[in-house]
């Protein structure tokens, strides 16, 4: 058995292009997909993986991990680069993909079967609609509660907001205020028996992600995602130890090595790999066992296309460490013309029953992909007010 092909499906979902990787084999009908979505960088995507493919043409597909040493370790620049770490997490879950239909497994089952029954799902407020949840004001904290009530009634139990405005280094009380007014609304809109997040996007300094951390902390928040840049190692430690809030970190960082590092330092308590960015199944399990031996969680970072996320529901169905998977549904009204899925969801309780299907368990409708062609990206652009550049 051999590769014959790997090709890319770009479908535009306005504010990302759904990069989709489809690894074909000689043996008729048999082929996997995959996904190597990254948003504002999709052409340098699609070059990376066409650059890849002269590695793995002829190759056999169920040599994954001899192929995944390939991708990393050949070319001589090693794979820890974002677009080249995206274009190998693509065709590698493509190559688990296809290892499970041959088997005639969903891919947990590959990995030793599934631990959990059941795996709960978290939104983000208006579901993944942009506008809602990237840009609702943080003076609008009537809003918050509004949309944190319509996440409840769609059967989340949890959710995720940005309630964190963007900061300069250091600033006053009133961004602080103005984070702590919008999470308040939104506790207070839902109870104390609803799961909060809060994520900062990494946008403000240590200084300020102290700050941030301390006045929420009250709150008894699920996590609170990304205080400071992922390079302040030792300042993501500061106020994972300053803090009772979990901290959570890690869907920018691309490779083992870079985890380790965070580890050894306590820079947080949950993980958020992301399995289209961190090289894919192959490299994240190696992740998710050094996670385990910290005793840190699994939540992995999935805000992007329908196969992201059946590639982490499989991964969570495998993994001890796993407590819940991020969805996003109402990004665009035809995400479900694209895929038909094999795992359940329960809507009522917003949990998700397991794959039965081989592999990942998913058909791709190319006809309806090939409907949204690729468009440049909605641009996202943060400026303070004195008109020096931001973190989006």
């Amino acid at each position: 058995m051999k590769i014959t092909a790997i090709e890319t499906l770009v479908c535009h979902a306005r504010m990302r292009n759904w990069v989709f990787v489809k690894v074909v084999t000689d043996q008729p009908g048999l082929f996997g997909w995959g996904e190597a979505t990254l948003e504002w960088h999709t052409r340098g995507v699609v070059g990376t993986i066409e650059d890849l493919s002269s590695l793995l043409i002829g190759e056999d597909p169920t040599c994954v991990e001899h192929l995944w040493q390939m991708m990393w370790r050949q070319h001589f620049w090693h794979g820890s680069g974002v677009t080249r770490s995206t274009a190998i997490a693509g065709i590698d879950l493509a190559l688990w993909d296809i290892v499970g239909k041959i088997h005639g497994v969903p891919c947990h089952k590959l990995w030793g079967g599934p631990v959990r029954d059941t795996i709960r799902l978290y939104c983000h407020l208006g579901g993944g609609n942009l506008e809602n949840f990237y840009e609702t004001p943080v003076d609008n904290a009537k809003q918050f509660a509004d949309l944190a009530q319509q996440a409840v009634g769609e059967g989340f139990s949890a959710f995720k907001s940005m309630a964190v405005p963007p900061t300069m280094a250091v600033e006053g009380l009133k961004p602080v205020k103005a984070a702590d007014a919008c999470v308040a609304a939104m506790r207070e809109a839902v109870g104390e028996e609803v799961d909060i997040m809060v994520d900062c996007h990494a946008r403000p300094s240590p200084a300020m992600g102290m700050q941030f951390a301390k006045a929420l902390d009250q709150y008894g928040l699920y996590f609170f995602e990304e205080p400071c840049w992922p390079e302040n190692i030792e300042s993501l430690a500061a106020i994972n130890a300053a803090v009772t809030t979990p901290i959570a970190t890690g869907e920018r960082l691309t490779h083992l090595a870079a985890f380790r590092d965070l580890f050894a330092a306590r820079g947080c308590e949950i993980c958020q790999l992301d399995l289209t960015h961190c090289g894919g199944f192959t490299e994240a399990r190696r992740i998710a066992a050094l996670a385990d031996a910290h005793r840190i969680a699994l939540a992995p970072h999935n805000p992007q296309g329908p196969v992201s996320t059946a590639a982490s529901l499989e991964f969570g169905f495998s993994q001890p460490n796993y407590i819940i998977c991020e969805s996003v549904h109402n990004d665009v009204p035809w995400r479900d013309d694209i895929v038909e899925e094999g795992y359940t969801i329960d809507k009522s309780t917003r949990t998700v029953t397991r794959n039965t299907q081989p592999g990942l368990g998913i058909t791709i409708n190319e006809d309806e992909v090939r409907k949204h062609p690729f468009e440049q990206e909605v641009p996202q652009r943060v400026f303070y007010q004195d008109g020096s550049v931001g973190d989006w």
